[in-house]
């Protein structure tokens, strides 16, 4: 393990610890330290200071820590020494990882993998309502097979004649809630694409072309989308700058008038749901 001190901003207090694994046998794009490297960039682009790093080997991932039990005890110690609070893993945790990984840091550590930090960067990112109702759909998905305090002890009083019972357990309520709220942005978003559709039947009637932009992440695409079409897209050297598609016409010689489309950028081990 490796976690040397960083210079930290006091403007972004939020200091997190980054932990990866190779897994043997197992095939991958990117080498561990690639994939870390960018999973820093990720949690600077979220707001964050990363100060230290921890890996391990693993002939396999762990099914209920993902890693070994004693590299959990010893990245406690790390954040301890570096008085953080937030963990990133360089995965996707199941919901069990979650949960007993959540119960042997504590209540006051911030466990989170890499799906979870992407979304978090999608969230501040958003900017139209189809956007903004995309993302939080996304998050409660993410969240709603991880839920993982009941507050038993804070169970329901049991009420007066015909509603006798244990009541309803916080985690319980906090389900119920969820799944309404993604009922509800459902159907707003199944609103919006209503509305998308109808300007999309009427592109197709008038037969102009549709260009997209396509690529990484971070790779120069709404700088080359302002170049082309002079819009003012907002573009910076950060991943994810850009969230929202977004649409101008363009004359193309010995073509005509075309749409061109600026598109979110592509980045590796994003799970297909997200």
């Amino acid at each position: 393990m490796t976690a040397e001190e960083t210079k930290i901003n006091d403007q972004s207090p939020d200091r997190a610890i980054l932990v990866g694994a190779y897994v043997r046998g197992v095939e991958t794009v990117l080498s561990l330290d690639e994939s870390l490297e960018e999973l820093e960039m990720l949690a600077e682009t979220a707001g964050m200071v990363v100060v230290g790093h921890a890996t391990q080997n693993l002939n396999s991932i762990e099914p209920s820590t993902y890693i070994g039990s004693g590299k959990v005890k010893e990245i406690i110690e790390i954040m301890e020494e570096l008085e953080t609070k937030i963990v990133i893993f360089d995965d996707e945790l199941s919901p069990r990882h979650q949960r007993e990984l959540s119960k042997l840091f504590g209540e006051d550590v911030n466990v989170l993998d890499r799906s979870a930090l992407i979304l978090d960067i999608f969230a501040l990112r958003a900017r139209t309502h189809e956007g903004k109702l995309q993302v939080e759909l996304a998050q409660l998905q993410h969240q709603s097979t991880r839920l993982i305090r009941g507050w038993t002890h804070l169970e329901r009083q049991q009420g007066g004649i015909g509603s006798r019972g244990a009541g309803e357990s916080q985690l319980e309520t906090d389900r119920r809630l969820v799944a309404a709220r993604m009922t509800l942005i459902h159907k707003r978003l199944a609103k919006v694409r209503s509305q998308r559709e109808q300007g999309r039947r009427a592109r197709n009637r008038s037969a102009i072309p549709t260009i997209a932009l396509v690529g990484y992440t971070n790779a120069g695409k709404s700088t080359l989308f302002n170049a082309l079409t002079n819009a003012k897209v907002y573009a910076a050297d950060q991943l994810f700058a850009t969230l929202d598609p977004t649409l101008r016409r363009l004359n193309v010689m010995d073509v005509g008038e075309v749409v061109l489309a600026d598109t979110v950028g592509f980045i590796r081990h994003l799970p297909h749901k997200l």
